[in-house]
């Protein structure tokens, strides 16, 4: 697993480790605590589309049902089908329960990111 120091941010809160062409995707250590205990997640199928910004599915806390917005374009090769099962794991470990896995289609995304130190100043 990557060290999320590397990892880009998105505006959204999310994050995305991009390694060899495919990105891990997942929600942040901030939107989980504001989102407190999450109790429903909805991700989407394996061989789905979805461009840079588009809702690939929903998470759901005791306080709100939030969209969660894909940071990077791509089809959806792989989906955590344990977060699913257990949602709570994102309140644990926000970076280890990622939740879907893109082959990403347009790298050039990653010029709309946010770096972890860009991101950190976003949330102060």
């Amino acid at each position: 697993m990557m060290d999320p120091k590397n990892y880009r941010y998105t505006k959204d809160h999310e994050w995305i480790g991009i390694e060899n062409g495919r990105g891990r995707v997942g929600i942040t250590d901030y939107a989980q605590k504001q989102l407190g205990d999450v109790v429903y997640l909805e991700l989407p199928p394996i061989g789905k589309t979805f461009e840079r910004g588009q809702s690939f599915g929903t998470i759901e806390s005791v306080k709100a049902v939030s969209e969660l917005y894909s940071p990077m374009s791509g089809e959806v090769i792989e989906v955590n089908t344990v977060l699913v099962e257990h949602p709570e794991a994102v309140n644990t470990d926000p970076y280890q329960s990622w939740m879907i896995v893109l082959r990403l289609t347009k790298p050039d995304d990653t010029a709309q990111l946010l770096t972890t130190e860009q991101y950190a100043q976003l949330i102060k």
